[in-house]
């Protein structure tokens, strides 16, 4: 019985994701290539978390305060949203926009490559092309997707905030005590991890998924979409893991 290929290809890609964090560590790092996927996975990418967030924070607000207040317990409502965004939602969430934002765009672009045959061309200049086009867009996906976290938690809690002012009369100064009282010091920290973790996630498979394709232009789409499917499989399942680990006790 053969192996699916999509197996083979997730081996490959951690393959390659071991490759990319020996150089990384060796300082093998191509800075303005670096500079270009920061901005990619950064400053390209804040609008449409910026829009989510904004929607999360106010739809999961509406759903909690709603009932709450049904039972005179409104006061809880910004420690429970926020919670709920650190411990869960935010890292979710992100990592999935990220993975249609950007892993789309990494797999798309090395696939074309790929199959152009622009990857053996950098191959035969003694140029590695694990260093010069994964290691910056691993970097990149490492750096930001804590960034675009922190930032969703943040516009998330201030949109509930605004939600539960303007429908339930709730004060912004019970909703932050509320926030303050709830929230484990060690909340904001563990969300960062998970961000992280799927940060590696997403630019590990979109990268090997690209670097792996083969045949023509149409196989380009293919791979595009497998890798997004892998992404939020992996995602998925590492999410009950890193949750077990880091919230379990």
């Amino acid at each position: 019985m053969k192996t699916p290929r999509s197996i083979k290809r997730l081996g490959s890609s951690l393959l390659i994701g071991g490759q990319s964090v020996a150089a990384t560590l060796r300082g093998r790092i191509d800075r303005g290539e670096l500079f270009d996927q920061l901005l990619e996975a950064g400053p390209g990418s804040v609008l449409i978390v910026l829009i989510i967030s904004i929607a999360a924070g106010s739809v999961f607000n509406i759903q909690v305060a709603a009932e709450l207040t049904r039972q005179g317990a409104g006061s809880t409502v910004g420690g429970i949203l926020a919670i709920g965004l650190a411990r869960e939602i935010a890292p979710l969430l992100t990592s999935c926009l990220l993975a249609g934002k950007v892993a789309t765009a990494y797999a798309a672009q090395l696939g074309t490559m790929k199959v152009t045959e622009q990857i053996d061309a950098i191959t035969m200049l003694r140029t590695d092309p694990v260093e010069y086009l994964v290691v910056p867009r691993m970097i990149a996906m490492v750096v930001m997707a804590p960034v675009q976290c922190f930032f969703f938690f943040l516009v998330a809690v201030w949109s509930g905030q605004l939600t539960s002012t303007a429908l339930y009369n709730i004060p912004p100064a019970v909703f932050w005590t509320s926030v303050r009282t709830w929230m484990d010091p060690l909340d904001l920290p563990f969300m960062l991890v998970k961000a992280l973790v799927f940060g590696l996630i997403i630019a590990t498979v979109a990268c090997g998924w690209g670097l792996t394709t083969r045949g023509g232009p149409k196989e380009v789409g293919t791979s595009t979409t497998g890798a997004v499917v892998m992404i939020l499989i992996l995602v998925a399942l590492m999410d009950v893991v890193l949750t077990q680990v880091l919230f379990g006790t």
